[in-house]
């Protein structure tokens, strides 16, 4: 598993400090994960068995504030690790648990199903993350890069229809469009062939000029409604296919960021947060950068323009297919007190387990 070292001065300024100096930051930072509560020099002198005296251990802490790694909160004489004290942490002090047989199995099991689309696998992936976690799971799912083996539009009654496309690796997708009224069924059956006999073992890119071409140019013998499903159907993937943007985003456990509230303020935080995340394409661009590195990559707090309003971090690893091509991206939000040493082997595991399955 890789974690990748932020820039070298906070790399630099863990080697910095004194044994006693990485002990007082782990044992607050801890206490934080725990508790979420300011950590005071007299609990620490007693905690840490090291025979040092509180007013030595305030000192200690002092330092730690001095270098913007401690603050205190503005009611108590403790102290709580800032942005940059939990990024030091994971980087340099943070010990990575392994995940239990049971938690591998539950993984497992619940995200390998025969008979399942991709999308409900993917679903069911951030479902069990989201669970395992106490946090908010999301998967980016794979643009649809592969060749297509299957396209058909579906009525969902008047003035709506349902297009699915289904890629020769297994990865399914749906999307909902507007058709004409009165359109009749038949249409959507020879838009549907129309389609399948251009599209299939081709990309949605490779094909899309040429149909759009060929529509304009008025060859195709179809009659105007069908040209217009047509032209809806390839509309409705172009957004997410070009320009090297992702795919479809899934979000889900949004609710477990409100357990962790404790105040009014806390709570618009998080509202202002979810507003973020239904525009989704801040969270998009942001998961597309995983693709750039390896391995789990962790943002903490204000380190990301997304999260910094709100006080959570993500933890999100990429997937790759069978070519070692990354596809896509899983992981959980949450509060910056999560538990990183148990849920980055968790969020690395199941992106290794869709990677299988992506094939």
């Amino acid at each position: 598993m890789t974690i990748p070292l932020h820039a070298a001065s906070k790399a630099s300024a863990i080697k910095g400090l004194n044994d006693r100096s990485r002990e007082v930051l782990k044992h607050i930072v801890d206490a934080y994960v725990e508790t979420g509560a300011p950590v005071g020099s007299r609990t620490l002198s007693r905690s840490l068995g090291l025979g040092l005296s509180p007013a030595t251990i305030r000192n200690v802490m002092a330092d730690l504030e001095d270098l913007g790694l401690l603050f205190a909160p503005h009611t108590s004489a403790g102290r709580l690790p800032t942005d940059l004290g939990l990024r030091l942490f994971v980087d340099g002090l943070l010990e990575i648990g392994n995940l239990t047989q049971d938690e591998r199995a539950r993984i497992e099991s619940q995200v390998v199903g025969n008979g399942r689309s991709m999308a409900e696998v993917l679903e069911e992936a951030s479902e069990t993350l989201s669970g395992l976690s106490r946090c908010a799971g999301l998967v980016l799912a794979p643009k649809l890069g592969d060749p297509l083996k299957h396209i058909e539009f579906v009525s969902l009654g008047p003035g709506r229809a349902l297009v699915v496309l289904i890629t020769v690796s297994g990865v399914v997708e749906n999307r909902i469009i507007d058709v004409p009224a009165g359109l009749p069924a038949s249409s959507l059956v020879e838009a549907s062939n129309y389609l399948s006999a251009r599209l299939t073992g081709r990309t949605l890119e490779e094909a899309h000029a040429d149909i759009v071409k060929e529509l304009e140019q008025q060859r195709a013998e179809l009659d105007q409604l069908t040209s217009r499903v047509i032209e809806r159907g390839l509309a409705s993937w172009a957004g997410s296919n070009q320009s090297g943007k992702g795919g479809a985003l899934i979000l889900r456990g949004q609710s477990q960021l409100l357990e962790d509230v404790n105040a009014l303020e806390d709570l618009e935080r998080i509202r202002q947060l979810f507003t973020l995340l239904e525009t989704k394409d801040a969270l998009i661009r942001l998961l597309d950068l995983t693709g750039a590195a390896e391995g789990v990559q962790i943002f903490i707090g204000a380190e990301n323009e997304l999260f910094g309003l709100a006080g959570c971090s993500m933890i999100i690893a990429p997937y790759s297919n069978s070519q070692q091509k990354v596809v896509g991206a899983i992981g959980v939000i949450g509060p910056t007190r999560i538990d990183y040493a148990r849920i980055i082997p968790m969020v690395d595991y199941t992106a290794k387990v869709i990677g299988r399955l992506v094939g």
